[in-house]
């Protein structure tokens, strides 16, 4: 949801994102959702089967390779988005050849869970081409069943080791959820629900634009625990094949960074 007032830019909030550590552990919560999400999994490519055998013998991507471990991953997505800032996008992986073997199956290295705002697609962001990044877009990034199924596929049935969770500077529906609280009004429907969602990380210690903007990074966190706690996915992590990371971009200097 697209909202053009200017946040500040929070300095001395996370480090650098190449040189950020990932983590590496997760929590308990339920498994039945993943069930519901995936009964449709056969419209989403070639099959869950052929997915994991394609998964297990992903080609090159043109000079590089997959990125494999979630340290490869998210350096790939920090380079990828120092081009972007610095206006040396390469738009990879849009060739002819490359769109003809995609017919063949996909091979994304990340899933981006990102806000719907027009302003941040991740492929731009992140300078990633065709078949790099299986991104599930909702407004402040909430999570339901099928969000949470969306993620899962891409995790338990491609192989894709990292999960980011991506929120950014001005969120309209965090700012919609925050204004809502205070002025005790509702939303229109549906959009009532986006900010009940968000409510739970609204930041009671700041007020005003410092508030929305506190709580932009609260709600990346919040939705960041929930994808750990669930246990397929904290198992993954466990054994250091998945890491789920919460990031923050920046409209100001177009940065991402890691949130701590």
């Amino acid at each position: 949801m697209n909202n053009d007032s200017t946040a500040h830019r929070g300095a001395g909030r996370a480090p650098h994102p190449l040189t950020d550590a990932l983590p590496t552990t997760g929590g308990p919560v339920r498994r039945t959702l993943l069930r519901t999400a995936l009964t449709g999994a056969a419209a989403l490519g070639t099959g869950l089967a052929t997915a994991r055998t394609a998964t297990a013998a992903a080609p090159a991507r043109g000079t590089h390779p997959r990125p494999g471990t979630p340290g490869e991953a998210w350096r790939e997505l920090a380079e990828g988005n120092r081009r972007w800032r610095t206006y040396r996008e390469r738009h990879p992986h849009e060739t002819p050849a490359v769109r003809q073997s995609l017919t063949a199956g996909q091979h994304p290295f990340a899933v981006v869970l990102g806000c719907i705002d027009s302003r941040v697609p991740p492929e731009l962001v992140f300078d990633q081409g065709l078949g790099d990044l299986m991104t599930v877009r909702t407004a402040g990034e909430v999570l339901d069943e099928a969000v949470l199924g969306s993620v899962a596929y891409g995790v338990l049935e491609l192989g894709i080791p990292l999960v980011v969770v991506l929120g950014h500077q001005s969120c309209g529906a965090v700012r919609a959820a925050v204004e809502a609280e205070e002025s005790g009004g509702g939303l229109p429907a549906h959009i009532q629900y986006l900010a009940d969602q968000i409510s739970p990380a609204i930041d009671h210690t700041k007020e005003g634009d410092a508030r929305i903007d506190a709580t932009v990074d609260a709600n990346v966190r919040l939705v960041r625990s929930k994808l750990v706690a669930e246990p397929d996915l904290a198992a993954r992590i466990t054994t250091g094949q998945l890491a789920i990371v919460g990031a923050r971009y920046e409209l100001t200097d177009q940065r991402v960074h890691r949130l701590a």
